[in-house]
């Protein structure tokens, strides 16, 4: 079984990142966002096997969580779009039905998502079993993505994120992406297995040690025994998941008006803020090179 839908994904995607001329690490980004408008980045990689799996499993309608501005959300809407698949988004806050959609929103119901508003409270049930099995008797029958899509088959494929870089010739001696949910660094822990590339993961959440565990979790969920040691850095925060400071904003600011690449301030933002900062003090062995995997974010509502 295959999904009928060719993105633009080649070596071409990898463009070279200006460094200062003080440095001799070359650092080339692996534009992941540029391979659909609105399924961009690592969300593909995500949901592919999963709707393979829904198939199989002769599913009509997904069901996901999200935030009000969540990427997952508008992705999943338009992979159902794509393939024939209903789908119902639960979103965190209750007040949010009383307002005017936000872009993301809009976007989701436009392409045909149901939206159902569930306050915070009752949204940090999302994960346990007694909730998530009362939601056939809301819902109906339906195949069930976890925020952020992250799961075993989540991991089976991003882990083929770096197979779009079988016509380069370059070694990389680091690899870095951004990490939330732990889905992308732990693809790409299992197709780095046996190389002497360091795998970096860039942490969007404040306290993000927890995340080696849920790495690990999901890796364990794929029936992975074989996967790349990596680092997660926990410095680049910025006051955790959705938050930023100042110092970010204008960052984003000025880099995306050097480099012509478009970043966010949720995931892409802390992920280059803190590949740069590292570059200037020197974390990057000399004359290395460093593959940055833009994982999307930036989408074209």
């Amino acid at each position: 079984m295959q999904l009928s839908y060719d993105f633009s994904v080649n070596s071409s995607l990898v463009e070279p990142l200006a460094t200062p001329s003080t440095q001799h690490t070359k650092i080339n980004v692996l534009r992941l966002d540029k391979i659909h408008p609105l399924i961009s980045g690592n969300k593909w990689f995500k949901l592919k096997y999963n709707l393979l799996e829904a198939k199989k499993q002769s599913k009509k309608t997904l069901l996901t969580f999200g935030g009000a501005y969540s990427n997952h959300i508008v992705a999943t809407a338009a992979v159902g779009k794509m393939f024939d698949f209903a789908t119902i988004g639960i979103i965190r806050g209750e007040e949010l039905a009383f307002q005017a959609l936000n872009p993301y929103l809009q976007k989701a119901q436009q392409l045909g998502m149901q939206l159902h508003f569930v306050n915070r409270q009752e949204y940090r049930y999302k994960n346990e079993e007694k909730f998530i099995e009362s939601l056939p008797q809301r819902f109906g029958d339906f195949y069930l993505l976890p925020e952020g899509g992250s799961n075993r088959f989540a991991v089976q494929g991003t882990a083929e994120i770096l197979a779009f870089l079988q016509n380069e010739n370059l070694h990389y001696e680091y690899v870095c992406t951004c990490v939330g949910t732990g889905g992308t660094l732990a693809g790409i822990a299992t197709s780095l297995f046996g190389t002497k590339t360091k795998l970096l993961g860039f942490s969007v959440l404040k306290n993000g040690n927890f995340l080696y565990q849920e790495v690990f979790n999901l890796l364990q969920k794929a029936e992975i025994k074989h996967f790349q040691p990596f680092e997660i850095i926990v410095d680049y925060h910025f006051g955790g998941y959705g938050k930023h400071k100042p110092e970010l904003l204008e960052f984003i600011k000025h880099f995306s008006s050097e480099t012509n690449l478009p970043l966010e301030p949720v995931y892409t933002g802390k992920l280059f803020f803190g590949v740069m900062d590292l570059l200037q003090r020197g974390f990057f062995a000399e004359n290395s090179k460093v593959l940055v995997i833009h994982c999307g974010g930036v989408l074209a509502l």
